[in-house]
Order: C-alpha cells, then structure tokens, then sequence
C-alpha cells in the first residue's frame, strides 16, 4: 500500500508569458508516465505512492517545463505521509456516492 499522498500544482514561466496550459498538459503526462495513481482537479493533481517515488516524478516535472521552455517553475506541493498505508479513497469515500 502506498505510504503517501501529494497534491501538487505546476506553475511554469515562460518567456513571453504563453499560454501554460499546453505546459500543464506535460506534467501531466510525466505523472501519467510514471504509473502512479493520480487524480486531476481543476487547481492540483493528487498522486499516490511512495514519499521518494513521489518526490522523484516532482523532480521530472520541473525539469520537463525546462525543457520545454519555461524560464522557471513554481511548484505547489502538499504531503501526507503515513506510513501504515494511505489512499486517497480512504480519505474521500464518505463523500463519494
């Protein structure tokens, strides 16, 4: 069972402020890449995993904005880390119908 959760939101920089949607949408790819399970909101991605496996796919992020452009990149995380075993079902199944 995974030992953590992380939502992380990705904020890239670009030169002549583009559209950072498309930059996202990469992001996204490298979390989906990796074969986590992951959730998209509209303002985070949540995924669930392992604390370094998670940390690890964060790195890949950022770098991917560079590579693709980006002149920096502000990244949002929040971590629950528990190691007995967590899921974001466990949080969230009260409110799921």
């Amino acid at each position: 069972m995974a030992n953590s959760l992380i939502s992380v939101q990705i904020i890239p920089k670009t030169e002549k402020y583009e559209d950072v949607i498309p930059f996202v949408d990469a992001a996204i790819a490298v979390i989906d890449a990796s074969g986590v399970h992951y959730e998209v909101h509209p303002l985070e991605t949540t995924m669930e995993g392992e604390l370094s496996t998670l940390l690890q796919i964060i790195e890949e992020m950022n770098k991917k904005m560079i590579d693709l452009g980006a002149i920096n990149v502000i990244t949002q995380v929040k971590i629950l880390y528990q190691p007995a075993g967590i899921t974001m079902g466990t949080l969230t199944e009260k409110y799921r119908g």
